[in-house]
C-alpha cells in the first residue's frame, strides 16, 4: 500500500466524526475487556483443563508479551499505511480469535490465540489513540489525552463483573463468545461510521524509522515515563494475576465475589484517572512526589496491619486505595508521554502503550513467579516491591529536571 493508496481510502466523513469519536473511545477498554473479562474464571479454567494456575496465568502474560511488542512496532506501520483498515482488519481476527479459544481444550491452542489477540489489541488500540491525535490538537487533545486511562478503566471495571456471572451461569467458554461477539459488533459499527484519519504520511524507511524511535528513546523523560506506566499497571496486573486464586482459594469466595472485587478495584483506577485529570494543571513534580510518598505508606500499612487482621475486605481496602495512587501516576505519565511527539502520533501511542506491556509482562510474572497467589501478604509485599522501583524512577527524573 502507498502513499496514494492511504489517501485514497475511505475517509472519515464530517456527519460521522462525532459517532467515530464515540466508537474510538469504546474500543480503548478492548485490553481490558481481553484480560479481566476471564480473571474470576483463572481458578476454573485450570481445573477444566487440567493444567496449573502458573500455566493458566500464561495466558494473561502471553497476551501482554504479544500486546506489548506488537504496539512497539506497530506505530510506523500505521504512520505508513493508515490508521483505518489495520483497525478494522485485526478487530475481526481478534472476533475469530476468542471463537477458537471458546471452541477448544487444547491449552495450547489458546496460548497461540492469547498472542492473535495480543497481536490485534495491539493494532486496534494504537490506532484508536492515534485517531484523536490526527483530528485533535491544543487543549482539546490534552484534554482527550487525558481521559484516556479514565476511559481505559471501564474494562476493569466492567469485564469482571461481566466474567464472575458468565462463569457462573455457563464456564469460562462464555467470556470468550462474548469478547468475540463484541469485537464483531464494534468491527460492524466502525466500518460504517469510521474511515481514514491520517493527515501526514511517512515514508516506510527503516531508516528513518529507527532514527524517530532512537530520537523518544534518548528523550529521558520520555524514557523514565514509559518506566512509570509500565510499574503502575503491574501493580493491577500482579492482583488480576493472583488476587481471584486469594479469593477463591485463601478466603473460600465464589467467581462472583472475584468479580465483585475486580470491580471495585477498576473503580479505583478510575478514581485516580480522574484525580489526575483534575489535578494536571498542578506542579508535576510536586503532584507525583505526594503521590509516591502515599504508595509507601499504604503498602508499609497493609504488610503490617494483615498480619493481625486477615480478611478479604482488609486485602481489597489496602488494595483500592494503592490502585488509586496507580492510576493517579498512569494518567499523568500517560498524557506526558503521548503529547511529546505530535508529529509521530502513531510512533508515540505505541511506544507508550507497547514498552508499558513488555514492562508488565514482565515484572508481573517475575513477581508473580516469586511470591506465587498464595495470601494477602504475597500481595502486599509485590506492590511493595514495584512502589521501590517507582521511587527510583522518580529520583532518577527529579536529578534530570534538577
Amino acid at each position: 500500500m502507498n502513499s496514494t493508496a492511504v489517501l485514497s481510502a475511505k475517509p472519515i466523513k464530517a456527519h460521522h466524526q462525532g459517532i467515530a469519536t464515540i466508537l474510538a473511545f469504546a474500543l480503548l477498554p478492548l485490553s481490558g475487556f481481553a484480560t479481566d473479562i476471564y480473571i474470576p474464571s483463572l481458578p476454573s479454567m485450570a481445573g477444566q483443563l487440567q493444567v496449573s494456575n502458573i500455566q493458566v496465568q500464561m495466558t494473561l502474560t502471553l497476551f501482554l508479551i504479544s500486546y506489548g511488542v506488537t504496539q512497539l512496532f506497530i506505530g510506523s506501520l500505521l504512520d505508513s499505511f493508515g490508521r483505518y483498515h489495520i483497525a478494522l482488519w485485526s478487530l475481526m481476527l481478534f472476533a475469530v480469535a476468542s471463537f477458537v479459544i471458546a471452541l477448544t481444550h487444547n491449552i495450547w491452542i489458546i496460548y497461540l490465540m492469547r498472542i492473535v489477540h495480543g497481536i490485534t489489541v495491539g493494532g486496534v488500540i494504537v490506532a484508536k489513540r492515534a485517531y484523536f491525535i490526527d483530528l485533535f490538537s491544543g487543549e482539546k487533545l490534552k484534554g482527550y489525552l487525558s481521559m484516556f486511562s479514565i476511559i481505559w478503566s471501564t474494562g476493569p471495571i466492567v469485564a469482571p463483573f461481566i466474567g464472575g456471572y458468565l462463569e457462573t451461569a455457563f464456564g469460562w467458554k462464555s467470556n470468550f463468545y462474548f469478547l468475540g461477539g463484541f469485537a464483531a459488533v464494534l468491527a460492524l459499527l466502525d466500518y460504517v461510521y469510521s474511515g481514514e484519519t491520517i493527515q501526514n504520511i511517512s515514508a516506510f524507511k527503516l531508516k528513518s524509522i529507527a532514527k524517530t524511535y532512537a530520537t523518544m528513546f534518548s528523550t529521558l523523560s520520555f524514557t523514565i515515563g514509559l518506566i512509570m506506566i509500565g510499574l503502575a499497571y503491574s501493580m493491577v496486573m500482579i492482583y488480576n494475576m493472583t488476587g481471584p486464586f486469594i479469593i477463591e482459594h485463601k478466603f473460600h469466595q465464589s467467581p462472583v465475589v472475584a468479580g465483585y472485587s475486580s470491580l471495585i478495584l477498576g473503580l479505583a483506577w478510575m478514581t485516580g484517572g480522574i484525580i489526575g485529570k483534575a489535578t494536571i494543571n498542578k506542579p508535576f513534580m510536586g503532584r507525583m512526589a505526594v503521590n509516591i510518598t502515599i504508595q509507601i505508606v499504604l503498602s508499609v500499612l497493609m504488610l503490617i496491619t494483615i498480619r493481625y487482621v486477615s480478611g478479604i475486605a482488609v486485602m481489597i481496602l489496602f488494595a483500592f486505595l494503592i490502585h488509586v495512587a496507580a492510576g493517579f501516576t498512569f494518567n499523568n505519565f500517560f498524557t506526558y508521554c503521548l503529547s511529546l511527539f505530535p508529529k509521530n502520533g502513531g510512533v508515540a501511542s505505541g511506544l507508550s502503550g507497547g514498552v508499558n506491556y513488555v514492562i508488565v509482562s514482565v515484572m508481573s510474572y517475575s513477581i508473580v513467579a516469586a511470591l506465587p497467589a498464595k495470601d494477602a501478604t504475597n500481595l502486599g509485599w509485590s506492590y511493595l516491591l514495584l512502589i521501590i522501583a517507582s521511587v527510583l524512577a522518580m529520583l532518577v527524573l527529579k536529578l534530570k529536571k534538577a
